[in-house]
């Protein structure tokens, strides 16, 4: 007999993220986390899985250990480490189990690192606040103020940033010194060895308007200490590099579009010294990034026979691509029909494991053999969980816009209440995702397998904007959020109103950040939805523009120009300047330490309604930055997809 998918699935559903092979591939290292359930707590834990035997250890046993990478002659792995809430450190184990040993005393803790060739030293990136220095300056007990010098001084989910950068350190493991290699008021993030272990390569960016863009750049440095050599002019932003096997060149991910960020959409790039970017790849393919610096940087990997390996992105699926160094047609190894989220190689090039979701599964670990493309499932810790209770059948189809000149094509997920029966009638949700540049993929999202087990159809739309189609189809949103995109929202759910199965007096809308602006956009505009859950919304583009981490460098290419130059357009395109029409009940679900889309947004967007007597509510969940959904409090992610719930039942 099975049962429904709930809002309390965090508590069932263990990740695995993190995969990094030894270098002759026979050993996999990897992150297992799951939610303790008497401290109501996110654990995790590194786990060494024997690909020859099948045979797994837990390697370590901290309450908080993760990104696990195995030195290069595969006898120790070195983690982070989190202890009793400081920030984490890198610590060393080896291989057989043993008691591991901190490395790092970084005051900040580290966010990213990496071995040197010889396995002798560390390269690692963590976080240097200049105002520490003066910390115990002032009688204590007594309140201190804060001093704002820049725009970018504080940053989503990494909180208060003031005048603190992140930097390079070099450790040598031998002598246990701890050397700063990189300086100044920028970031420094992403190291990575050169071959022969001379040099590291990083990201950064130090353009006189860094300030105000979201700029990058690759450099180099000697491992010894020097000065850092810029090794990207051309290129505008870079988001994830690797070394060639004879170390005079690099791969990267970067962009050369002035409008754009490497984030929406990126090409493959080789650098050589004293020549132009070469672009490898066109952009029917995105390669993947994450969401540095929250997350650690993803994966390239150039291979002794002449190849760059790396997970790709296409129209919503993830793919393991391969891609010649000269140029040339991109070739896919491995995927579809799945997210991909992890990569690891080992020195030959012979065997790959991915981390990824797919509809039916919150996320596995899969080995792939780059011979022959065929794909292993590694790892089954929610297999008898998703047995229980099965995930929603999706369907996918692509709808072109009555009219509209573009020639676009809109790709929709629907996703299917278990046991539907076509000859009933269902209530329908919208759901809209984040950017506006993100995308759905064919993966495992709670919220909407939530919905979908209560009851529920749920359309997941990835209209123009979103990412993974093409940079035309893109960049079709910038200066325009409330216009074509709102069209093509619109036009999915006409098109899957014809179908007898949905009870059209039932439509619901749910969004998360953009799709929050949307959501709110969205019952400005019409009254066709009898409820709307709004998820830390951008309300008033206006307001949000100076209160936002990213309301310079993100909204400028968004909303059309400055403060000065776009004020009367952010105005029109803002949800709070519809709020008069609004008849649709509202729900707004927003983090108190929400940076990206702050809070005021959501208290803007209530009291307006309020004073309007408009039904809506308005819960505020402590703590929380913008990415609490996905990465928060356990009992924070349960609370969201309850209050979610629980509103559609109320009025659908």
């Amino acid at each position: 007999m099975t049962e429904p998918i709930t809002p309390d699935l965090a508590y069932h559903l263990k990740t695995t993220s993190d995969p990094n092979l030894s270098p002759d591939g026979s050993s996999l290292a990897y992150t297992l986390g799951w939610v303790d359930a008497e401290t109501v707590s996110n654990r995790s834990q590194i786990i060494v899985l024997d690909l020859d035997n099948g045979s797994k250890k837990e390697l370590t046993q901290g309450a908080k250990d993760s990104a696990p990478k195995i030195s290069s002659d595969g006898l120790r792995t070195a983690f982070l480490r989190s202890v009793d809430g400081s920030p984490p450190q890198v610590w060393i184990i080896g291989m057989e189990g043993n008691e591991p040993k901190k490395v790092t005393d970084l005051p900040k803790g580290v966010i990213d690192y990496g071995w040197s060739p010889d396995g002798k030293s560390l390269a690692v990136c963590g976080d240097v606040d200049p105002e520490e220095a003066d910390a115990s300056v002032g009688t204590e007990g007594v309140p201190q103020v804060t001093v704002v010098q820049r725009v970018r001084y504080r940053y989503d989910t990494l909180g208060w940033r003031g005048d603190a950068h992140f930097h390079l350190f070099v450790v040598n493991l031998d002598s246990d010194e701890t050397r700063q290699l990189t300086d100044g008021d920028w970031d420094d993030t992403a190291p990575v060895w050169s071959p022969d272990g001379s040099q590291i390569a990083f990201i950064s960016g130090r353009r006189d308007d860094r300030d105000f863009l979201a700029l990058s750049e690759v450099y180099t440095v000697p491992a010894e200490g020097g000065e850092p050599k810029l090794v990207s002019e051309g290129l505008l932003s870079v988001g994830a590099l690797t070394w060639s096997p004879d170390g005079r060149q690099l791969a990267v991910v970067g962009s050369d579009a002035p409008e754009g960020m490497v984030l929406w959409q990126g090409w493959l790039y080789a650098l050589e010294d004293g020549k132009e970017p070469q672009k490898l790849t066109d952009d029917t393919i995105k390669p993947y990034l994450g969401f540095p610096p929250v997350m650690r940087p993803a994966t390239l990997h150039w291979t002794d026979h002449g190849q760059i390996l790396y997970l790709g992105e296409r129209k919503g699926e993830s793919f393991l691509m391969i891609t010649p160094p000269e140029g040339g047609p991109s070739e896919t190894v491995w995927g579809g029909s799945c997210l991909a989220t992890g990569l690891t190689i080992d020195r030959n090039a012979g065997r790959a494991v991915v981390a990824a979701s797919s509809p039916d599964s919150p996320g596995d670990l899969i080995r792939i053999d780059l011979a022959t493309g065929a794909g292993q499932e590694l790892s089954e810790y929610n297999r008898s969980y998703m047995k229980e209770h099965p995930a929603a059948e999706m369907e996918k189809f692509s709808i072109a816009r009555p009219g509209d000149e573009s020639g676009f094509e809109i790709e929709c997920r629907l996703f299917f209440p278990p046991q539907f029966d076509a000859a009933s009638t269902y209530p329908l949700v919208l759901d809209i995702h984040g950017g506006p540049n993100g995308a759905f993929f064919d993966a495992f999202v709670p919220a909407q397998q939530v919905l979908a087990a209560a009851g529920y159809l749920v359309l997941a739309v990835n209209p123009r904007g979103s990412s993974t189609y093409g940079t035309d189809f893109m960049m079709a949103v910038l200066g325009d959020w409330g216009g074509e995109d709102y069209r093509d929202l619109m036009a999915a759910v006409d098109h899957v109103c014809q179908q007898p199965y949905v009870d059209e007096g039932k439509l619901g809308v749910h969004g998360y950040s953009y799709g929050g602006y949307m959501t709110s956009w969205i019952v400005g505009h019409t009254d066709r939805f009898k409820a709307a859950v709004v998820g830390a919304p951008c309300i008033n583009l206006h307001s949000m523009y100076g209160t936002s981490d990213i309301g310079i460098s993100f909204g400028e290419a968004q909303w059309g120009g400055s403060i000065v130059d776009a004020t009367d357009k952010m105005l029109e395109r803002s949800p709070i300047s519809y709020v008069a029409n609004v008849d649709t009940p509202v729900l707004l679900l927003h983090g108190d330490a929400d940076a990206r889309c702050p809070i005021g947004q959501s208290e803007e967007y209530f009291i307006a309604l309020k004073r309007l007597g408009k039904d809506v509510e308005f819960v505020r969940f402590p703590g929380c930055s913008h990415l609490f959904p996905r990465m928060g409090h356990p009992k924070m992610r349960e609370e969201y997809l309850v209050r979610t719930l629980g509103w559609f039942n109320r009025f659908l």
